[in-house]
């Protein structure tokens, strides 16, 4: 039983208790400080969308598909902006899709792990909303690349609006600040946003200023707060103002990062700083900005540093790059996140996983993810040359990942929270209507640089349904080999072999049979240990599982004994610790005269049903490569002895 991640997701997925949405995340019993961690969340979680007035209001008024900087036009823009931040963000997010945390842990993951029954029968039927689901938080990972590169390329961009001098050194300073980014990753989110967070407070502070000090200046710009001038906007537009909507978009992306982030920080300190610091910061802004191009036409080349007095333009850039740079430390530590529960789930292999906090179980970092993320947005910025260009690859993957939230949302008030069905279709239906506007608008990006997001969201979502099915076939495999117990009682009753002294525990994938290591041992060593425990440590659905639910042991025979460990996605399954925890229910392990036994499967592809060729080839080099059960299970390295066998897929 080589695969540790097998091992720990043998068991079928228990649902999340019907409580799940009111269950306080664990993070905020342990963090009683609610004004610092709203400060350190500012700093990780609202970087993504606080950086938006930077481009956002310049796509739309000059770039590719951008509109004249009317007037109308920019009272349109700017109540499309204002109601698209109030609907998707404010009442969409933080009001109601985030009530759908997995004990505390959100993403697409987590919100799939919400919808996925627990019987084989009820899978089957709700099979596509689970792909729905994988396909979302595949395409989280295109997100990630690209928001670093956008955000920071579009602030260093801002020197060249103070100067054409720095123009040829704009990429080379970027990919700098990017390198920099992602080395700094390993100090953990927790010592990033107390860094962050008041870099943030002073950014969206400037953001406010900014804005009102325009919007004196033009008092008129309010008007746009009727969404009156948005009906009008598309009216006087038609087709092209469709297509500015995709522009609109990027205004709100980094929504999905709120979700994603809340098992960092909790609900509370999101939903505190977005209602009574960010989002006034961000209308102000974006109201400015509109009130500058309704005096100066020209300012909508670059309306968010023309914001700025000459004289302070330097400053700004170095501001606005520290804000881009937080900007992308939300979808990073959101991948981070997204990447664990995977691997809880069995959606990935195992990875390389490490904790920066001793109190917050959801700060992690991933050295091999993070390496790749940084190597792709190198790319991106060298490839596409300008944030420009980005923008036309920006928005695709969030769009779609929003209109699947709405979905499996939907699914969720219906199934866990047993709403009225008119209520959640009622609900949906106006999700949805602003999702698919969006994301239809989005979707014409597509030949621009939206395939992009596409690719590698494809990517990952082969990967993670190769893993996932790849992992039932071999449990397959394994069954067929499996010896039931009771055959193996009466074997040792009748041929009773050499017993020695201490403990075996055998790390078992099916807690039902007798695992093919110690039918290895039996017939290779010819003894059995005085006391042997099958153990098998499972992986709910839910993030957390509850202590008194944690270990159930059973006495199978004399000596021979069953143990059941349940963890959730968002914990570790640390064989030590369950070993403590035995002990305090006087079953009595001693780690020093104990021996650990895992099977090492080595894969063969086959023609035997199951998945094609190429698939199974995958699976195993996938195999091959997952960090050891070892290490993932926090086993003493020196008491574990590992038997072979080949299986053929």
């Amino acid at each position: 039983m080589a695969d540790a991640k097998e091992d720990t997701t043998a068991g079928s997925p228990a649902p999340a208790p019907a409580s799940a949405p009111a269950s306080a995340p664990p993070g905020e019993h342990r963090h009683p400080k609610l004004a610092a961690l709203s400060i350190a969340a500012l700093g990780v979680v609202y970087g993504d969308i606080g950086t938006s007035p930077i481009y956002a209001m310049r796509e739309a008024l000059h770039g590719e598909h951008g509109v004249v900087p009317t007037h109308d036009n920019v009272l349109g823009l700017l109540s499309l902006i204002l109601w698209a931040l109030i609907l998707v963000i404010s009442i969409k997010y933080l009001v109601f899709v985030m009530r759908a945390d997995n004990c505390g842990e959100g993403g697409m993951i987590a919100l799939t792990a919400l919808v996925t029954p627990t019987t084989p029968i009820a899978r089957r039927r709700r099979l596509l909303l689970v792909l729905l689901g994988l396909f979302g938080a595949s395409l989280l990972y295109g997100d990630g690349m690209i928001t670093p590169a956008i955000s920071v390329l579009s602030a260093v961009e801002g020197l060249e609006v103070a100067t054409p001098v720095f123009t040829p050194y704009v990429i080379p300073i970027t990919i700098a600040i990017l390198i920099a980014l992602f080395w700094v990753q390993h100090r953990g989110t927790a010592r990033i946003g107390s860094v962050f967070g008041p870099v943030m407070l002073l950014w969206f502070a400037v953001l406010a200023v900014l804005g009102v000090v325009q919007i004196f200046k033009h008092p008129a710009v309010l008007g746009a707060i009727n969404p009156y001038h948005g009906v009008r906007f598309f009216h006087h537009n038609g087709a092209h103002g469709f297509l500015v909507l995709g522009s609109v978009f990027l205004a709100v992306t980094g929504g999905e990062a709120l979700y994603a982030d809340m098992g960092h920080f909790g609900v509370r300190p999101i939903r505190l700083t977005w209602f009574f610091f960010v989002l006034p910061a961000l209308l102000l802004n974006y109201f400015g900005q509109g009130a500058l191009v309704l005096v100066d036409q020209r300012a909508a080349a670059h309306p968010f540093f023309r914001l700025t007095p000459h004289w302070a333009l330097i400053p700004m850039v170095v501001l606005t790059t520290c804000a881009t740079v937080i900007a992308s430390q939300a979808v990073i530590s959101g991948a981070f996140s997204l990447t664990r529960q995977a691997v809880q789930l069995g959606y990935l292999p195992r990875l390389d996983i490490q904790h920066t906090s001793i109190t917050h179980i959801g700060q992690i970092y991933i050295p091999g993810l993070n390496w790749l993320l940084m190597i792709a947005c190198i790319g991106l910025v060298i490839g596409f040359g300008s944030s420009s260009n980005l923008a036309a690859a920006y928005g695709v993957a969030v769009t779609t990942d929003m209109v699947f939230t709405s979905i499996l949302f939907a699914v969720v008030a219906r199934t866990r929270w047993n709403w009225s069905l008119v209520s959640v279709i009622a609900l949906a239906a106006a999700f949805l209507s602003v999702d698919l506007s969006f994301w239809g608008a989005s979707l014409l990006k597509i030949p621009s640089g939206g395939w992009f997001p596409l690719v590698v969201a494809g990517a990952v979502f082969t990967v993670m349904t190769t893993w996932n099915h790849g992992r039932a076939i071999l449990a397959e495999r394994i069954a067929e080999r499996t010896v039931p117990f009771d055959r193996f009682v009466a074997r040792i009753t009748a041929n009773p072999p050499t017993r020695v002294k201490g403990t075996a525990v055998y790390m078992v994938r099916d807690p039902h049979g007798v695992p093919h290591a110690l039918i290895q041992n039996l017939e290779h060593n010819k003894i059995l240990h005085e006391r042997i425990i099958l153990l098998a440590v499972l992986t709910e659905s839910t993030s957390h599982v509850p202590d008194s639910e944690r270990v159930q042991v059973e006495t199978l025979a004399p000596t021979i004994f069953r143990v059941i460990a349940h963890h959730g996605f968002a914990e570790d399954p640390a064989v030590p610790e369950l070993i403590e925890r035995l002990r305090a229910e006087q079953f009595h392990v001693n780690l020093s005269d104990t021996t650990f036994f895992l099977g090492r499967e080595t894969l063969l592809a086959t023609n035997r049903p199951g998945m094609a060729i190429w698939r199974e080839r995958l699976f195993t080099v996938l195999s091959r490569n997952a960090r050891r059960a070892t290490v993932f299970f926090r086993l003493p390295p020196d008491r574990v002895v590992e038997l072979g066998a080949q299986i053929e897929l």
